[in-house]
């Protein structure tokens, strides 16, 4: 066993994990974070698509040991519990209907919300190259594209998480 310090949505997290625990499996069995899903496994799908310390990163790809010291932020973490108000990239796909399962949509928002990080107003282009690593087998992709336009212009220059 090895000893790991997280932070998680906010909040401190101390154990002692298996050294080959994945990360998504630290989230969900151990934290009990059961928003990021186990999707395929081999990291093709994406729905279990976590920000590490700022980054986007597929938590099937990444060993609970690897996250020692780090920040986490999971799907669940997004919205702002204080006021139970939804993220921008959350709001825009519930209003663009950007997901239809939702078994892909913890991971395309927390994917979304790093592509728009990183570029405040992407093109439809930039949009599905961004969220290409990120699988959907319900929506053809068109309302997740415009949620995020949609999510873009609402958060205008000012990206939060």
């Amino acid at each position: 066993m090895v000893a790991i310090n997280v932070n998680v949505d906010g909040r401190s997290a101390s154990h002692d994990v298996e050294p080959r625990l994945l990360l998504v499996h630290y989230l969900r069995d151990v934290l009990g974070k059961g928003g990021t899903p186990v999707g395929c496994d081999t990291s093709n799908c994406g729905a279990c698509t976590v920000s590490l310390n700022g980054q986007s990163v597929k938590s099937c790809t990444v060993l609970a040991v690897q996250a020692d010291g780090a920040d986490v932020l999971t799907i669940e973490g997004l919205a702002d519990t204080v006021d139970s108000d939804l993220h921008p990239v959350q709001e825009a796909f519930r209003e663009c209907h950007g997901l239809q399962c939702g078994y892909c949509t913890p991971g395309m928002i927390m994917a979304s919300v790093d592509l728009l990080k990183e570029n405040p107003n992407p093109s439809e282009a930039e949009i599905r190259e961004g969220l290409e690593g990120n699988l959907c087998r319900c929506t053809g992709y068109h309302n997740i594209v415009r949620a995020v336009q949609t999510a873009a212009a609402a958060m205008g220059s000012g990206v939060t998480a």
